[in-house]
């Protein structure tokens, strides 16, 4: 049986950014990452359409948020000179109706108390920014000037795993099969490949599978894949300018080089956990549900052609639509970074610095993240996001 001290389930964004931190919080024990997927062709990290912003409701959200936005800026200090994910920094523009107003300008105070550059502005005032806008039905929107918009996911997640290699971790390609408990410890690991990892700390990163790791050590986690469709469309219509569009319908659409990106189609009320195998798109989501938005809120695309989509799945906390960071309270070695729901890709070098520092240091340094802890499942206390997308 091969020992570790660290062994970390899940080897895509969030656990190679905690494994990464890990090192340079100068944590020098033996450190595994398991990942079943090593070319990451069904993970949710190269699946998301890799977008990162600070307008949150909870301040705690914005902060994870703000720190990789610190990292996107030092990129090349941090990874070397080659260092590139073609950051686009065209923030977001989440439009409310007038109903939705009051929540709008709460978020809003939110976000500019943690120094957020975001502007609130009234439909008027948003259609002459954005001539191509339809204020239809829009009382106001919230507008990211600086600090949010796009990048390519799959350089950012390699960027993590070359590290990786010359930071002394084991990177194993296996699924998880079970996991052994000794009274209030986990002990080990199993993997498919009929190989067992005695393991001094496990750490559940298994995104979307993560309720089912958690249950594999007999824990429960209210965290389950939530299926997410996007759409790739052309349009005659270039507009440099646009910024990553929320609809009060919670449809989004955002410039993708020249063709655009939109999804968000989804009906949560009632929603219920998706197969993690299934990667077919929901055509007709596009057609009934998409395109009519998109052709109210912006005239020009009324005459627009999708081209083809792809499927990836959200790990939703149903609880509260919030992470759950940190260890379990009673089986102590058991730590949690998982529940994202959406918005695990921006949040994950934050999550992981937070859990290297709990782990290395004994407490959070950087970004307080008890807020999120294991603790608020145990107790129903519900600590919910309201800018979910």
């Amino acid at each position: 049986m091969t020992k570790y001290d660290i062994v970390i389930i899940g080897g895509a964004i969030m656990g190679a950014s905690l494994a990464y931190y890990l090192r340079k919080e100068g944590f020098s024990g033996s450190l595994a990452v398991i990942e079943r997927d090593p070319n990451f062709t069904h993970s949710a990290t190269t699946l998301s359409a890799a977008s990162i912003r600070q307008q949150f409701s909870q301040p705690e959200n914005i902060r994870l948020s703000r720190f990789t936005l610190d990292l996107f800026r030092r990129l090349k200090q941090e990874f070397g000179d080659e260092a590139d994910i073609g950051f686009r920094e065209g923030g977001y523009l989440i439009l409310a109706t007038e109903e939705g107003l009051p929540v709008l300008q709460a978020n809003h105070g939110v976000q500019l108390a943690e120094g957020a550059d975001i502007v609130l502005e009234d439909a008027a005032t948003l259609v002459k920014r954005f001539p191509w806008l339809s204020g239809e039905g829009v009382a106001a929107g919230a507008y990211g000037v600086s600090g949010e918009g796009w990048f390519d996911a799959h350089a950012y997640l390699h960027l993590f795993r070359k590290a990786l290699r010359s930071m002394k971790v084991d990177l194993v390609t296996a699924s998880v099969t079970a996991i052994a408990r000794q009274g209030d410890r986990v002990a080990s690991v199993t993997l498919d490949t009929g190989e067992t990892l005695e393991a001094g700390l496990v750490v559940n990163a298994a995104g979307p599978n993560a309720g089912k790791v958690a249950a594999l050590a007999g824990i429960e986690l209210p965290v389950e894949p939530r299926k997410r469709n996007v759409f790739v469309f052309e349009a005659r219509e270039r507009y440099e300018d646009m910024p990553l569009l929320v609809d009060p319908s919670g449809i989004y659409v955002r410039p993708e080089g020249s063709v655009y990106i939109t999804g968000g189609a989804e009906d949560e009320a009632g929603e219920q956990a998706a197969d993690p195998t299934d990667f077919e798109p929901d055509w007709s989501l596009f057609e009934n549900e998409i395109w009519p938005v998109l052709a109210t809120r912006i005239p020009a695309f009324e005459a627009i052609r999708m081209t083809r989509a792809w499927v990836g799945h959200y790990d939703y906390n149903v609880l509260d639509q919030n992470a759950v960071i940190g260890p379990h309270p009673q089986v102590a070695n058991f730590i949690f970074a998982n529940g994202f729901s959406g918005h695990g890709l921006q949040q994950a070098p934050a999550a992981g610095k937070a859990l290297a520092e709990l782990i290395v240091h004994g407490a959070y340094r950087t970004i307080d993240c008890r807020a999120f802890s294991y603790e608020r499942i145990v107790e129903g206390r519900v600590f919910r996001e309201l800018n979910v997308i």
